[in-house]
């Protein structure tokens, strides 16, 4: 099974907008560079989502969410992101371990104003620690390592 990065998106801030960028630094600990959890003690380094999640919530729930608006780090397609969970999985040249789903939060919702945003991702995320840093590039393959 392998997908690939379709988008990468960062968030300076907290509430902040988010941004897309090509690539980014991520450092094992720390997170993805540039990024607003970036170096903060207990945050998660990586998050993910399935571009597929993002268009089941638009047929099945008519929330129209653009990648970056789910407040995920990297939009992956063609991989089941939930396979990789407690599984070593390579991003580009990074690698990484799925720690558990990120669920989506409120506030999703306040930012989107959508509260079936909540219903329609609910188990499409993950939640990563980077074990070994790298570039994470759009376009970079994303498989499971064992």
């Amino acid at each position: 099974m392998r997908g690939a990065v379709e988008q990468i998106h960062l968030a300076a801030a907290h509430e902040g907008p988010v941004e897309p960028v090509d690539h980014v630094l991520a450092e094992p600990g720390r997170g993805l560079r540039g990024d607003r959890h970036h170096g903060r003690p207990g945050a998660n380094d990586l998050t993910l989502i399935e571009a597929e999640a993002l268009e089941r919530l638009a047929d099945e729930h008519g929330v129209a969410l653009e990648p970056g608006e789910s407040r995920r780090n990297v939009t992956t397609r063609g991989v089941d992101l939930g396979t990789l969970i407690g599984r070593r999985f390579r991003v580009g040249e990074v690698v990484c371990e799925g720690s558990e789903r990120a669920e989506p939060c409120l506030h999703l919702t306040k930012v989107t104003g959508e509260p079936g945003v909540l219903t329609g991702l609910v188990h499409t995320g993950l939640e990563a620690a980077i074990v070994a840093g790298g570039t994470i590039r759009v376009g970079d393959v994303v498989e499971p390592l064992d």
